[in-house]
């Protein structure tokens, strides 16, 4: 089951496109043929991967370019040595724009017309062309769950796995679950009690926010909810509201922009708490400059997620990831993830280089990829397909902290963080 972000960080996507008012239709839907005319007799021919991308989405410029970014970093590295049984790896890039229109313009050029083997590092903020996909038996291999499609459709390979059917229709009977396990987490190691979630007056952030409450009652904190006004937020308000409330957490159902402006009403009215927790997204290298006028709230960034800590240069397979990113302005885990992401096709590729990298053997490839963990860049990834939605999983958790000086400092080992905890049911 995706970790917290399954149900809240996914989400947090979709939140800052309500907020942007961003809109999209769809295109009438059509079969494509199943067949492997994407593969090339062996030898020099390229292998064509195709990636899709939000990049000129509403949401802004380089809010889901990092999955593409870490990507082409390593198809760029895997081509200098020589690529994949000799054949070098084509990378065809489509921008949707952000719309459901487009993003089923991309998967007709990629799929149909370039006739792609796989797609990778899918990042769709309307994945609308999903179902096209699955039905051509195109494998999308480590897509980022901003919708519902990874738990939807066969042949779609999200870079956290999932436990759904994956039938046709979103998770168990157009329910999905997700855990607890952040907040058991915050109260297990550092003793929180009382946790704030801070929203919008506006649809998408308040439900977004009712989530976040749901998994704290369930963990048995006391929840202070604040609500500001979308136009003209008071933020210095909330925030002595928080300190006198004495708030451990604070979780948001806001934008970017809002999250730094509520940070330093923080440290103007001296609101100090154990931990300001932000998602996935958020889990970048920009926090210095983003968070510039509050270094008290910023030095209590926290970060969870289900992958290795981007600046864990420690680890050996970080450490290949960022001396191969070292151009790159900025970092991000979702550069990390993409990074992982191509490393997975890779892998499933090159079992297939004997008999034939088809898309149905890339398929199966990824078929069996239980407890795949690309290096150790990603927490064992899960494809079960349960007819009844699991009560129970047992979850770990991987977790970082933003220090002046030091970056993200991560917070135990990922695969020992783990935590048995209630899975909640949401509607996508």
């Amino acid at each position: 089951m995706r970790r917290r972000s399954r149900a809240v960080d996914a989400l947090a996507a979709v939140l800052l496109l309500a907020l942007s008012a961003a809109c999209g239709s769809r295109l009438p839907e059509s079969d494509f043929e199943h067949d492997d005319r994407s593969s090339a007799p062996r030898g020099s021919a390229p292998l064509r991967v195709g990636i899709i991308t939000s990049a000129t989405s509403p949401v802004g410029g380089s809010a889901f370019t990092g999955t593409r970014d870490g990507a082409k970093a390593w198809f760029d590295r895997l081509n200098a040595r020589g690529g994949i049984d000799g054949r070098r790896v084509e990378v065809l890039l489509c921008d949707d724009g952000g719309s459901g229109v487009g993003n089923n313009e991309c998967v007709h050029r990629l799929v149909e017309e370039d006739k792609v083997v796989a797609l990778v590092a899918t990042t769709a903020l309307d994945y609308a062309g999903a179902s096209r996909v699955s039905r051509a038996r195109v494998p999308d291999i480590g897509g980022q769950p901003i919708g519902s499609a990874y738990d939807t459709y066969p042949h779609l390979y999200g870079i956290y796995g999932s436990r759904a059917p994956r039938n046709g229709t979103p998770g168990w009977g157009g329910k999905l679950y997700g855990g607890t396990e952040v907040y058991r987490y915050f109260k297990r190691e550092h003793g929180a009690r009382t946790a704030a979630v801070v929203s919008y007056n506006q649809s998408a952030s308040a439900a977004y926010a009712r989530l976040v409450e749901r998994g704290l009652r369930a963990e048995g904190y006391k929840v202070v909810t604040e609500q500001v006004d979308f136009a003209l937020p008071n933020f210095r308000a909330v925030a002595a509201d928080l300190r006198e409330q004495g708030a451990d957490l604070v979780f948001d159902a806001i934008d970017s922009h809002g999250n730094a402006r509520l940070c330093r009403a923080m440290d103007e009215v001296g609101a100090h708490v154990t931990a300001k927790v932000t998602n996935v997204q958020s889990w970048t290298s920009t926090v210095a400059d983003a968070y510039q006028d509050a270094p008290r709230c910023r030095n209590a960034l926290w970060a969870t997620g289900s992958s290795r800590n981007h600046d864990d240069t420690g680890h050996p397979a970080v450490r290949e990831f960022r001396e191969a990113t070292k151009d790159l302005k900025t970092h991000s885990q979702w550069q990390l993830e993409g990074w992982a992401a191509a490393r997975w096709f890779t892998d499933a590729a090159r079992s297939c280089a004997r008999t034939g990298i088809t898309r149905a053997c890339v398929d199966a490839a990824m078929n069996r990829s239980e407890g795949y963990t690309a290096g150790g860049l990603l927490l064992p990834v899960v494809f079960e397909r349960r007819a009844e939605p699991p009560r129970t999983v047992r979850t770990c958790l991987s977790v970082a902290r933003w220090q002046d000086g030091r970056g993200w400092v991560g917070q135990g080992d990922m695969n020992r963080t783990c935590f048995d905890v209630p899975q909640l049911a949401y509607e996508p």
